[in-house]
């Protein structure tokens, strides 16, 4: 194919942002006062023990609450279940538990290290590496806009008089997290002001405070661009993402599934099955390519749904 160059135009798109701070510093409270800025149908995925639901009266939100382990493949999941219900905002609250929760990914790699690379945990990144990048890709690829909140501690170093001074925030999380970010927010403890550390859209001067009124700023920049036409890859990554999310609704289907439990598990083996042959049809490779994107605990569910139907038709 010939490369050629078009005239740069900005596109519409969805917020991806991060909000980073100590505990205690609002982290959660900002990111539902920016949701609402934007609204529609919020979903948080709570990793911190049911703290979201304490603002419940306050915000209007669905929770998912995360117990551990903390692997990045149940983030991925929770991720699509919030797309596939069709939520327009999603909080992870918070991404640092991937990173370094229990079950996240540096107690992963520990463990990997020790079992297949002699301890060398340099080596073990190969493997967890991959799994860390599907995290983020979840994030990046989704239909709705993304706010993920990290814990931060504070970063010092000693001066020339010998004095320890704050030179900074370290987001808790792999470094380089925040170029995968379109805002990243800065929160300080005592007065919760929120610092922009990066900031594309050129919005916002240091410190503020968050309120809704950041959603509506942000939401009126993102649609502020032209709908960008999609590549034969971007469409086949869509085909592939919108098939994968016609499994998960199909294993959760709504309506009347019968009074009986037989009734019930073939209702969900018919809509299962529909979604099967429908992938069928478009070829092994595409099957496989759309099979990849599902969790394995739902791999499983559908294989079995699978073959009840299968029986059914015998």
């Amino acid at each position: 194919m010939t490369m050629q160059f078009t005239k740069a135009t900005r596109k519409k798109s969805k917020l991806r942002l991060a909000v980073g701070g100590p505990s205690g510093s609002g982290k959660t409270t900002a990111a539902l006062r920016i949701a609402k800025g934007l609204g529609g149908r919020t979903a948080v995925i709570d990793t911190e023990r049911g703290s979201a639901s304490l603002y419940s009266t306050d915000f209007d939100f669905d929770v998912l609450d995360l117990d551990p382990p903390y692997e990045p493949e149940r983030f991925i999941e929770a991720i699509k279940a919030a797309e596939a219900a069709g939520y327009d905002n999603v909080i992870i609250d918070s991404g640092t538990h991937v990173w370094d929760g229990a079950g996240g990914l540096l107690e992963a790699n520990e463990k990997l290290a020790v079992a297949k690379y002699k301890g060398n945990t340099w080596s073990a990144w190969s493997d967890t590496t991959p799994r860390y990048r599907a995290f983020i890709d979840a994030m990046l690829q989704s239909r709705m806009h993304v706010i993920m909140t990290m814990r931060s501690k504070t970063e010092t170093q000693q001066g020339s008089d010998k004095k320890v001074v704050k030179v900074g925030m370290k987001l808790e999380m792999r470094s380089g997290v925040e170029y995968e970010f379109t805002v990243v927010f800065e929160l300080e403890h005592e007065s919760h002001m929120a610092v922009p550390s990066k900031d594309r859209t050129r919005l916002f001067r240091q410190p503020f405070e968050i309120t809704e009124a950041t959603g509506t700023q942000l939401l009126a920049w993102l649609d502020n661009g032209v709908e960008a036409p999609l590549s034969d890859a971007e469409q086949a990554s869509k085909r592939r993402e919108e098939l994968s999310v016609k499994f998960a609704q199909a294993l959760h289907p709504q309506g009347d599934l019968g009074t009986t439990e037989e009734e019930h598990e073939r209702a969900i083996a018919a809509s299962v099955f529909a979604v099967h042959n429908e992938l069928r049809v478009l070829g092994e490779e595409e099957y496989g390519a759309v099979w990849r994107l599902i969790p394995a605990s739902s791999r499983a569910a559908i294989k079995r749904y699978v073959d009840i139907a299968k029986k059914e038709a015998a």
